[in-house]
Protein backbone atom coordinates (compact mmCIF):
# COMPACT_ATOMS: atom_id res chain seq x y z
CA UNK A 1 0.00 0.00 0.00
CA UNK A 2 1.10 2.83 -1.08
CA UNK A 3 1.71 6.04 1.77
CA UNK A 4 -0.94 8.77 1.12
CA UNK A 5 0.17 12.63 -0.19
CA UNK A 6 -1.68 14.58 2.29
CA UNK A 7 -2.15 17.93 1.99
CA UNK A 8 -2.73 19.76 5.45
CA UNK A 9 -4.37 23.34 5.26
CA UNK A 10 -4.01 25.39 8.62
CA UNK A 11 -0.85 23.65 9.56
CA UNK A 12 -0.19 26.20 12.42
CA UNK A 13 -3.61 26.21 14.32
CA UNK A 14 -4.48 24.61 17.31
CA UNK A 15 -5.67 21.42 14.87
CA UNK A 16 -3.63 22.17 11.76
CA UNK A 17 -0.61 21.76 15.02
CA UNK A 18 -1.79 17.76 16.41
CA UNK A 19 -2.60 17.04 12.78
CA UNK A 20 1.13 17.39 11.94
CA UNK A 21 1.96 14.61 14.19
CA UNK A 22 -1.02 12.52 13.90
CA UNK A 23 -1.16 12.29 10.43
CA UNK A 24 2.56 11.13 9.73
CA UNK A 25 2.30 7.59 10.16
CA UNK A 26 -0.42 7.20 6.71
CA UNK A 27 2.23 8.82 4.57
CA UNK A 28 4.26 12.48 3.09
CA UNK A 29 2.05 15.20 5.15
CA UNK A 30 2.55 18.30 3.53
CA UNK A 31 1.90 21.40 6.19
CA UNK A 32 0.96 25.16 5.13
CA UNK A 33 0.74 27.81 6.89
CA UNK A 34 -1.55 30.71 6.26
CA UNK A 35 1.33 32.28 4.57
CA UNK A 36 2.01 29.43 2.52
CA UNK A 37 -1.73 28.98 1.65
CA UNK A 38 -4.10 32.18 2.69
CA UNK A 39 -7.28 30.64 1.52
CA UNK A 40 -8.99 34.17 0.77
CA UNK A 41 -6.37 33.89 -2.19
CA UNK A 42 -8.56 31.37 -4.34
CA UNK A 43 -6.28 31.49 -7.49
CA UNK A 44 -3.27 31.04 -5.41
CA UNK A 45 -5.20 27.93 -3.54
CA UNK A 46 -6.00 26.09 -7.24
CA UNK A 47 -2.56 26.83 -7.79
CA UNK A 48 -1.06 25.18 -4.87
CA UNK A 49 -3.61 22.18 -5.66
CA UNK A 50 -2.54 21.60 -8.65
CA UNK A 51 1.41 22.03 -7.71
CA UNK A 52 1.48 19.33 -4.66
CA UNK A 53 -1.63 16.97 -6.34
CA UNK A 54 -2.59 15.23 -2.91
CA UNK A 55 -4.29 12.50 -2.48
CA UNK A 56 -5.95 13.59 0.98
CA UNK A 57 -7.00 17.50 1.68
CA UNK A 58 -6.66 17.83 5.50
CA UNK A 59 -8.58 21.59 5.78
CA UNK A 60 -7.76 22.82 9.10
CA UNK A 61 -7.66 26.45 8.14
CA UNK A 62 -10.80 28.92 8.17
CA UNK A 63 -12.06 31.89 9.25
CA UNK A 64 -12.82 31.45 13.19
CA UNK A 65 -13.10 34.99 14.45
CA UNK A 66 -16.75 35.12 15.57
CA UNK A 67 -17.59 38.24 16.59
CA UNK A 68 -15.08 40.14 13.98
CA UNK A 69 -16.70 38.24 11.11
CA UNK A 70 -20.29 39.97 12.09
CA UNK A 71 -18.50 42.99 10.22
CA UNK A 72 -16.20 41.33 7.39
CA UNK A 73 -18.52 38.88 6.10
CA UNK A 74 -17.05 38.84 2.73
CA UNK A 75 -13.68 37.58 3.96
CA UNK A 76 -15.12 35.12 6.16
CA UNK A 77 -17.53 33.55 3.62
CA UNK A 78 -14.25 33.42 1.03
CA UNK A 79 -12.18 31.46 3.19
CA UNK A 80 -15.00 29.21 4.74
CA UNK A 81 -17.14 28.60 1.51
CA UNK A 82 -15.48 29.70 -1.34
CA UNK A 83 -12.31 27.85 -0.51
CA UNK A 84 -13.64 24.96 0.39
CA UNK A 85 -15.49 24.88 -2.69
CA UNK A 86 -12.42 25.05 -4.62
CA UNK A 87 -10.73 22.34 -2.81
CA UNK A 88 -13.93 20.13 -3.39
CA UNK A 89 -13.97 21.20 -7.04
CA UNK A 90 -10.44 19.90 -7.43
CA UNK A 91 -11.26 16.30 -4.89
CA UNK A 92 -13.91 15.83 -7.55
CA UNK A 93 -11.63 16.07 -10.18
CA UNK A 94 -8.24 14.37 -9.08
CA UNK A 95 -10.53 11.20 -7.12
CA UNK A 96 -9.11 12.81 -3.84
CA UNK A 97 -10.39 13.13 -0.32
CA UNK A 98 -11.05 16.09 1.35
CA UNK A 99 -11.53 16.37 4.90
CA UNK A 100 -12.49 19.28 6.50
CA UNK A 101 -13.85 20.89 9.83
CA UNK A 102 -17.27 22.52 10.76
CA UNK A 103 -18.87 23.71 13.85
CA UNK A 104 -21.85 24.05 16.27
CA UNK A 105 -22.03 27.08 15.47
CA UNK A 106 -24.15 25.72 11.90
CA UNK A 107 -27.28 25.13 14.65
CA UNK A 108 -29.27 27.68 16.13
CA UNK A 109 -28.92 25.94 19.73
CA UNK A 110 -32.21 25.84 20.39
CA UNK A 111 -32.94 22.31 20.56
CA UNK A 112 -33.71 20.30 23.79
CA UNK A 113 -31.12 17.48 23.07
CA UNK A 114 -27.86 16.89 21.63
CA UNK A 115 -27.56 17.80 17.53
CA UNK A 116 -27.20 14.82 14.81
CA UNK A 117 -26.24 15.01 11.51
CA UNK A 118 -29.43 15.14 10.39
CA UNK A 119 -30.69 17.77 11.93
CA UNK A 120 -31.76 21.08 10.45
CA UNK A 121 -29.20 23.66 10.65
CA UNK A 122 -30.19 27.46 11.14
CA UNK A 123 -26.98 29.68 11.54
CA UNK A 124 -27.93 32.82 13.43
CA UNK A 125 -24.16 34.30 13.42
CA UNK A 126 -22.14 35.53 10.18
CA UNK A 127 -19.71 32.66 11.16
CA UNK A 128 -22.37 30.24 11.40
CA UNK A 129 -23.33 31.11 8.26
CA UNK A 130 -20.40 31.04 6.01
CA UNK A 131 -19.40 27.71 7.58
CA UNK A 132 -22.85 25.74 6.48
CA UNK A 133 -22.41 27.24 2.83
CA UNK A 134 -18.97 25.34 2.99
CA UNK A 135 -20.24 22.27 4.18
CA UNK A 136 -22.98 22.87 1.73
CA UNK A 137 -20.37 23.42 -1.46
CA UNK A 138 -18.40 20.44 -0.47
CA UNK A 139 -21.68 18.02 -0.28
CA UNK A 140 -23.26 18.96 -3.80
CA UNK A 141 -19.61 18.74 -5.42
CA UNK A 142 -19.14 14.98 -5.96
CA UNK A 143 -16.07 14.59 -4.43
CA UNK A 144 -15.08 11.93 -1.33
CA UNK A 145 -15.35 13.72 1.74
CA UNK A 146 -15.40 13.43 5.75
CA UNK A 147 -16.68 17.17 6.98
CA UNK A 148 -16.18 16.63 10.80
CA UNK A 149 -18.59 19.60 13.28
CA UNK A 150 -16.63 19.77 16.29
CA UNK A 151 -17.07 22.34 19.06
CA UNK A 152 -15.38 24.03 21.70
CA UNK A 153 -12.01 23.58 20.55
CA UNK A 154 -8.68 24.03 22.77
CA UNK A 155 -5.23 22.63 23.02
CA UNK A 156 -1.76 23.47 24.83
CA UNK A 157 -0.86 25.71 22.03
CA UNK A 158 -2.60 28.77 20.65
CA UNK A 159 -5.55 30.92 21.99
CA UNK A 160 -8.50 29.10 24.11
CA UNK A 161 -10.78 29.69 26.26
CA UNK A 162 -9.23 27.64 28.83
CA UNK A 163 -5.70 29.27 28.71
CA UNK A 164 -7.76 32.83 28.85
CA UNK A 165 -9.53 31.33 32.24
CA UNK A 166 -5.69 30.77 33.91
CA UNK A 167 -4.24 33.94 32.66
CA UNK A 168 -7.24 36.02 34.05
CA UNK A 169 -7.06 33.84 37.18
CA UNK A 170 -3.37 34.61 37.38
CA UNK A 171 -4.70 38.73 37.85
CA UNK A 172 -7.68 38.32 39.51
CA UNK A 173 -9.29 37.20 42.49
CA UNK A 174 -12.90 36.36 40.93
CA UNK A 175 -14.20 35.61 37.91
CA UNK A 176 -17.93 35.98 35.74
CA UNK A 177 -18.73 33.31 33.21
CA UNK A 178 -21.35 32.27 31.32
CA UNK A 179 -23.22 29.29 32.90
CA UNK A 180 -26.31 28.70 30.27
CA UNK A 181 -24.93 27.65 27.25
CA UNK A 182 -23.83 23.99 27.31
CA UNK A 183 -21.24 21.99 25.56
CA UNK A 184 -18.26 19.76 25.45
CA UNK A 185 -14.85 20.69 25.57
CA UNK A 186 -12.69 19.05 22.93
CA UNK A 187 -9.41 19.05 22.47
CA UNK A 188 -7.28 19.63 19.53
CA UNK A 189 -5.05 16.19 20.04
CA UNK A 190 -8.70 14.28 20.09
CA UNK A 191 -9.78 15.61 16.28
CA UNK A 192 -6.66 15.25 15.22
CA UNK A 193 -6.15 11.37 16.63
CA UNK A 194 -9.42 10.70 15.20
CA UNK A 195 -9.02 12.05 11.72
CA UNK A 196 -5.76 10.14 11.52
CA UNK A 197 -7.51 6.28 12.74
CA UNK A 198 -10.76 7.65 10.54
CA UNK A 199 -8.10 7.78 7.32
CA UNK A 200 -6.62 4.52 8.04
CA UNK A 201 -9.84 3.05 8.19
CA UNK A 202 -11.40 4.20 5.19
CA UNK A 203 -7.61 3.23 3.24
CA UNK A 204 -8.14 -0.51 4.87
CA UNK A 205 -11.76 -1.25 4.29
CA UNK A 206 -12.96 -0.67 0.64
CA UNK A 207 -16.30 -1.00 1.02
CA UNK A 208 -16.33 1.90 4.27
CA UNK A 209 -14.49 4.21 2.33
CA UNK A 210 -17.29 3.29 -0.66
CA UNK A 211 -19.65 4.51 1.59
CA UNK A 212 -18.51 6.36 4.22
CA UNK A 213 -18.59 10.03 2.98
CA UNK A 214 -20.82 12.29 5.05
CA UNK A 215 -21.14 14.99 7.58
CA UNK A 216 -19.81 13.37 11.96
CA UNK A 217 -19.99 15.05 14.95
CA UNK A 218 -16.70 14.86 16.77
CA UNK A 219 -16.77 15.83 20.86
CA UNK A 220 -15.82 14.57 23.41
CA UNK A 221 -18.02 13.01 25.26
CA UNK A 222 -20.39 14.37 27.93
CA UNK A 223 -21.48 18.37 28.64
CA UNK A 224 -20.82 21.10 30.59
CA UNK A 225 -21.29 24.61 30.89
CA UNK A 226 -18.77 27.50 30.06
CA UNK A 227 -19.07 28.14 33.89
CA UNK A 228 -18.65 24.26 34.86
CA UNK A 229 -15.65 24.19 32.42
CA UNK A 230 -13.89 27.17 33.31
CA UNK A 231 -14.34 25.94 37.69
CA UNK A 232 -13.15 22.41 36.44
CA UNK A 233 -9.94 24.20 34.44
CA UNK A 234 -8.97 26.14 37.69
CA UNK A 235 -9.33 23.22 39.51
CA UNK A 236 -7.21 21.21 37.87
CA UNK A 237 -4.78 23.83 37.41
CA UNK A 238 -4.82 24.59 41.25
CA UNK A 239 -4.17 20.53 42.27
CA UNK A 240 -0.84 20.95 39.84
CA UNK A 241 0.13 23.73 42.03
CA UNK A 242 -0.54 26.80 39.42
CA UNK A 243 -0.31 29.65 40.74
CA UNK A 244 -3.74 31.80 40.91
CA UNK A 245 -5.50 34.98 42.27
CA UNK A 246 -9.11 33.12 41.56
CA UNK A 247 -10.05 29.82 43.01
CA UNK A 248 -12.74 27.70 41.47
CA UNK A 249 -15.31 28.35 43.74
CA UNK A 250 -14.76 32.30 43.04
CA UNK A 251 -15.85 31.92 39.49
CA UNK A 252 -19.71 33.49 39.58
CA UNK A 253 -21.82 32.27 37.06
CA UNK A 254 -23.77 34.80 34.82
CA UNK A 255 -26.53 34.66 31.91
CA UNK A 256 -25.43 35.00 28.24
CA UNK A 257 -27.55 38.44 28.24
CA UNK A 258 -25.36 39.81 31.35
CA UNK A 259 -22.07 39.42 28.37
CA UNK A 260 -23.43 40.57 25.46
CA UNK A 261 -21.34 40.02 22.47
CA UNK A 262 -21.82 41.34 18.59
CA UNK A 263 -22.70 37.83 17.25
CA UNK A 264 -25.03 35.02 19.24
CA UNK A 265 -23.96 32.18 20.54
CA UNK A 266 -25.63 28.64 20.81
CA UNK A 267 -27.41 27.89 23.82
CA UNK A 268 -27.08 24.26 23.15
CA UNK A 269 -23.47 23.12 21.39
CA UNK A 270 -24.32 19.41 22.50
CA UNK A 271 -23.56 17.22 19.07
CA UNK A 272 -24.26 13.58 19.09
CA UNK A 273 -21.14 11.08 18.35
CA UNK A 274 -23.01 7.90 18.06
CA UNK A 275 -22.61 7.89 13.70
CA UNK A 276 -19.22 8.97 13.85
CA UNK A 277 -18.32 5.74 16.50
CA UNK A 278 -20.28 3.64 15.17
CA UNK A 279 -19.22 4.09 11.51
CA UNK A 280 -15.73 3.98 12.38
CA UNK A 281 -15.38 1.84 15.47
CA UNK A 282 -14.22 4.56 17.83
CA UNK A 283 -14.64 4.93 21.49
CA UNK A 284 -14.23 9.17 22.31
CA UNK A 285 -13.10 10.06 26.19
CA UNK A 286 -14.67 12.30 28.47
CA UNK A 287 -14.08 15.51 27.84
CA UNK A 288 -12.84 16.41 31.59
CA UNK A 289 -9.79 13.22 30.53
CA UNK A 290 -8.31 15.73 27.79
CA UNK A 291 -8.68 19.05 29.69
CA UNK A 292 -6.75 17.48 32.39
CA UNK A 293 -4.01 16.35 30.26
CA UNK A 294 -3.58 19.99 29.03
CA UNK A 295 -3.58 21.35 32.27
CA UNK A 296 -0.88 18.54 32.50
CA UNK A 297 0.95 19.70 29.98
CA UNK A 298 0.88 23.30 30.95
CA UNK A 299 1.97 23.09 34.52
CA UNK A 300 5.14 20.82 33.55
Amino acid sequence: MNPLRILLLGADGQVGWELRRALLPLGEVLPTSRAQADLADLPGLRALLEREQPDVIVNAAAYTAVDKAESEPELARRINADAPRVLAEYAAANDALLVHYSTDYVFDGNKFAPYVESDVPNPQSVYGQTKLAGEEAITVSGCRYLILRTSWVYAARGHNFAKTMLRLAAERDSLRVVADQIGAPTSAELIADVTALALHRLRTDSALAQQASGIYHLTAQGSTSWHGYAQFVLACAQARGMALRCAPSAVQAIATADYPLPAPRPANSRLDCGKLQTTFDLVLPPWQVKVQRMIDELSL
